[in-house]
């Protein structure tokens, strides 16, 4: 019996494999289903640790959800060239904004991830069961992105937080996920956010997934994705009148950053 069931498994596990380098669809949809599992699985045993050892939700918890997510790149064939980790050395809080590509950003997030950093995400990702769990435990920031008062009321007091806990807060500006290889326009509300509490943004760009991740091709193999750091830009002496112009010119800086780094004219 248990050489039947060794037998039947060799033969399924052969049978995948040989789909996988037939199908790309097939080898995506395999590859993202085990993306997934490892989320869920993961984030059950890192809210454990959480739990263990910080005691509940704090900023604290990111360490630990660190050190369990730069384990993933090594079951996808991942490399990341990082520069400009020295950038994140500011003195005070700060808002981080970068590019927002697949579901894979949660890779490169932790790859160059800051001590007492937090995110802001959508309300939605408190219901994804482990997941939801672990980054509440986390400490991100959850806003409705459906109520425009809802999301300005957390964000005013997102400004006082950061300032009296010392926190930097990291920000997609595009709003949500965009794997074109370019930049969707900026949402302003970061930008409110950096010029109300009078500190520096500093932009983070990853390079294009699109050589080795491409949902709309069924395209997810291993590849090389580069990471830049850039200077802070500072806000000090600025008002709301300037957070178009703030806006406008981290776009231009983040965009021209990403097609450099994409090898892209």
């Amino acid at each position: 019996m248990e050489l039947g069931w060794l037998v039947c498994g060799t033969a399924v596990l052969l049978l995948l494999h040989v789909l996988m380098e037939l199908s790309p669809a097939v080898n995506f949809a395999l590859r993202i289903g085990f993306y997934c599992v490892l989320c869920l699985v993961c984030s059950g045993l890192a809210a454990v640790a959480c739990l263990v050892v910080n005691g509940g939700r704090t900023v604290k918890n990111m360490r630990i959800i660190k050190a369990f997510v730069k384990t993933f790149k090594y079951f996808f064939g991942l490399r990341f060239e990082v520069k400009g980790l020295e950038n994140f050395e500011v003195e005070g809080p700060a808002i981080i904004v970068s590019n927002h590509q697949s579901i894979l950003d949660m890779m490169g997030l932790m790859e160059v991830l800051p001590d007492n950093c937090v995110q802001v995400g959508k309300k939605e990702l408190m219901y994804t069961g482990t997941v939801g769990l672990i980054i509440y435990l986390g400490g991100v920031i959850f806003i409705n992105r459906k109520s425009t008062t809802s999301a300005k009321m957390v964000m005013s007091e997102v400004a006082k937080t950061m300032t009296s806990d010392n926190l930097k807060v990291w920000v997609y500006p595009e709003g949500t996920r965009n794997c074109t290889g370019d930049l969707l326009p900026f949402k302003k509300g970061a930008f409110h956010l950096a010029i109300q509490a009078q500190v520096p943004v500093i932009p983070v760009v990853y390079s294009s997934y699109t050589t080795f991740y491409n949902p709309k091709t069924k395209l997810f193999t291993s590849g090389k994705i580069k990471v830049e750091v850039l200077p802070p830009i500072e806000t000090k002496g600025l008002t709301s009148d300037d957070v178009t112009d703030l806006t406008d010119r981290c776009f231009h800086t983040m965009r021209e950053t990403l097609f450099r780094l994409s090898g892209r004219p």
